[in-house]
């Protein structure tokens, strides 16, 4: 202070304004460098790799359900027409979704070649599937032998589809779930931590306004300046603004990644493992060599879903009809998606009480229908999620766009209220 006090008033004036500037600077670099990083984070989870998980994903759920559709039509024999429609239908929406998955890999080289390794694995799978089939097919004296050799080709298809095709699509989601995780982690702590120290630059800044404007009266011995004054205000605005506008993009990043990404993942995961799950019992059906197999495995993906304690899937099925409010462990949750859980698990017990014929019958009707409700009631919790996640991608980048007015604008305000402010006092000592 002593040293400013040596100084001229035009020099006081020019190191007071110098500091404002300076403060000014500050707070508008800090809200550029948040709006960025929110803006980044937007990006990827909403139109990067966000998209792409769902696409990856969708991809699990249709080769499951391809390799689902083979086994029933195995199955079902002569009646086998809807499930080959269903079939083609799948490998279209697979096709579809490697396309997609592809398109939106870029230049990633590792995720190219996984696409193009599930590619290949399929147009493996997809030759032996038809070979099962037609095997099936020219089995018109019903011989254990020809039957014996689809099956064969079956076994060879589904452990294909299982311990390679699965794994691969699961291993792209996961590579594009962890750019997606990141790029949420950086924008949302990048942007909580800018809120506090746009507020504090904005202090400065209108602390130093206010010395400038109490320097200027009392040496001149004026009222307050209107152009000051207004620079003061729209600092102020600019300061709050900026941390309202941060710690609105924190939340719509916080709610597009864990109310939204999150919870459409862990449906559409839930989706494809259900859908394998409801295979498993074609395949408990089909292939009695591997019945116990089929029912452990259908054992073991109902507890991922839905956890309960159990030692064996007899258990699991009694304990299942016990849950009431819709919480529990595992992916799925809501009273809804738990009465029709209940419901599909409790026509599976009575399938497995059948052979024959019959148990066919059960599968195509009252299993395939509990089936169909549980699966649609995950459709609409997804799609509501959905809504979630697209609202939030929207909020957020609206939000930015206001910010991007406001910097240019309040530039533009408090620039010309402390020019206004101050070049007349200056002039006055020329």
């Amino acid at each position: 202070m002593m040293f400013l006090a040596r100084r001229t008033v035009p020099g006081r004036i020019k190191v007071i304004s110098s500091v404002t500037v300076a403060a000014l600077g500050l707070l508008f670099a800090t809200l550029a460098y948040g709006t960025a990083a929110a803006r980044e984070g937007l990006r990827v989870i909403g139109h990067d790799a966000g998209p792409q998980v769902v696409a990856t994903a969708g991809l699990y759920l249709g080769l499951s359900d391809m390799d689902a559709q083979v086994a029933n039509a195995l199955l079902l024999g002569d009646r086998r027409q809807d499930a080959l429609a269903r079939y083609e239908r799948r490998r279209a929406e697979v096709g579809s979704a490697l396309l997609q998955a592809h398109t939106l890999a870029g230049a990633d080289a590792a995720e190219r070649r996984t696409i193009a390794s599930v590619l290949e694995g399929l147009g493996r799978y997809e030759r032996l599937a038809a070979e099962a089939l037609l095997l099936s097919t020219l089995d018109t004296s019903g011989s254990p032998e020809s039957g014996d050799r689809a099956l064969a080709a079956y076994r060879q298809a589904t452990d294909l589809m299982t311990r390679e095709l699965l794994p691969q699509a699961y291993n792209l989601t996961l590579e594009s779930g962890t750019i997606v995780r990141h790029a949420y982690e950086e924008g949302h702590s990048t942007v909580v931590t800018v809120r506090p120290i746009a507020l504090l630059c904005g202090a400065l800044a209108l602390g130093c306004l206010v010395w400038l404007q109490i320097f200027l009266a009392r040496r001149f011995r004026r009222v307050f300046g209107l152009a000051l004054m207004a620079a003061s205000l729209a600092t102020a605005a600019c300061g709050i603004a900026g941390a309202v506008i941060m710690e609105r993009e924190a939340a719509s990043l916080a709610t597009a990644k864990r109310d939204g990404f999150d919870s459409v993942l862990t449906l559409a995961r839930a989706r494809a493992i259900s859908n394998s799950l409801h295979a498993d019992q074609s395949r408990y059906l089909l292939d009695g060599v591997r019945a116990d197999t089929y029912q452990h495995t259908f054992f073991d993906k109902s507890q991922s879903l839905v956890y309960v304690t159990a030692k064996n899937l007899p258990d699991y099925q009694r304990a299942v009809v016990s849950l009431k409010d819709g919480r529990f462990l595992g992916m799925l949750e809501g009273r809804d998606v738990t009465t029709a859980w209940q419901r599909f698990q409790q026509s599976d017990r009575s399938l497995r009480a059948q052979s024959g014929a019959s148990a066919i019958a059960t599968l195509t009707g009252p299993v395939r229908s509990a089936f169909d409700a549980y699966d649609a009631t995950l459709v609409r919790l997804a799609d509501q999620h959905r809504a979630t996640f697209a609202r939030a991608i929207a909020d957020g980048e609206g939000g930015l766009s206001g910010l991007w007015t406001l910097i240019p604008a309040g530039i533009a305000v408090i620039a010309g209220g402390v020019l206004a402010g101050v070049w007349p006092r200056l002039k006055e000592y020329r």
